[in-house]
């Protein structure tokens, strides 16, 4: 029998209150805190294609072999979910990111230029610091292809500012605490906030964050952990960055499956109609000027980094 929702074992028994602005909890246990529950779509025709993997989930970080391996093993596809921690004085900036070996569809040529290698697609959320050790969410924007969307939950002070606010971010109770709901799309795996209820065919796979990620019993499965995986961590993405047969060049992800070297970490995402002022990758290296820019209304909200790996 698996273990389900084992988010309760990465957290404190009790949240300690501090003095608002000076909360100091570790970069994981934060994530934890806050992770996604993730409604994943499949597609009957393939449904494994669409489970969550890490990149090494065939045991090397050569992005040139991820096509060819995903379908040796879907055992092999546990759940895994990478993330990233900035910090301001006023708020953490929580980069979240889904990988997928595949970006497919099931048209007769499976390797059209409609399709490509290696998958990743996301999200950043912005929680204030309000004395409590976790916070308090306040924006979400996600990444779909190559537009951005962005989302407040109920409650938020937030309003739209250069782009509109897209939609209410649905929280959703587990172990005990509200988590942001997220969905991705079958085969291009588009992300967006989640609806946190239905899937459009009727099957997909529900993720929930946990202590180790397990693979889905099949394309219906309603209860899946997910691990998490610091973007930094040794011999991790952020490591492999310079590395060619991981990346083909900075910010994107080395494939030759359909549509070559199509595929980009989280600082590679881009808006595609953003402008100069927007450029790639701010959605995770300076996510506190790009969250400026989408809304208005933040209140009390500073830019200036107290914690930025991305700028190490």
């Amino acid at each position: 029998m698996r273990l389900r929702h084992s988010l309760a074992a990465l957290l404190p028994v009790a949240a300690l209150l501090v003095l608002p602005g000076t909360a100091t909890a570790a970069d994981a246990d934060l994530a934890a805190r806050w992770a996604p529950i993730h409604y994943q779509d499949t597609d009957s025709s393939d449904a494994d294609a669409d489970y969550l993997s890490a990149f090494d989930y065939d045991g090397n970080w050569d992005g040139l072999d991820n096509w060819e391996h995903q379908d040796d093993s879907a055992a092999r596809l546990t759940g895994a979910v990478y993330y990233s921690v900035t910090e301001t004085s006023t708020h953490w900036f929580l980069v979240y990111g889904f990988f997928h070996p595949r970006d497919w569809d099931d048209q007769p040529d499976p390797l059209s230029r409609n399709t490509h290698e290696n998958d990743m697609e996301g999200v950043l959320l912005t929680v204030r610091k309000d004395g409590s050790t976790y916070g308090k969410a306040e924006a979400m924007i996600t990444i779909a292809h190559s537009d951005f969307y962005s989302y407040v939950p109920a409650g938020s002070p937030y309003t739209g500012g250069r782009e509109s606010v897209d939609a209410v971010l649905p929280m959703q109770t587990h172990n005990g605490v509200a988590h942001p709901t997220t969905r991705q799309e079958a085969k291009g795996h588009g992300c967006y906030a989640g609806n946190g209820t239905t899937f459009p065919g009727g099957d997909g796979v529900v993720y929930y964050p946990g202590t180790t990620g397990e693979a889905p019993s099949g394309g219906n499965d309603r209860s899946v952990p997910y691990r998490l995986v610091n973007i930094f961590a040794t011999d991790g993405l952020w490591s492999h960055r310079a590395d060619s047969a991981t990346f083909a060049s900075w910010g994107t992800f080395r494939g030759d499956n359909g549509k070559d070297n199509a595929a980009n970490p989280p600082w590679g995402w881009d808006d595609a109609d953003d402008g100069d002022d927007l450029p790639r990758g701010m959605f995770a290296s300076h996510p506190a000027y790009l969250v400026s820019q989408y809304f208005a209304n933040e209140g009390t909200f500073s830019q200036a980094y107290l914690n930025n790996p991305y700028e190490s």
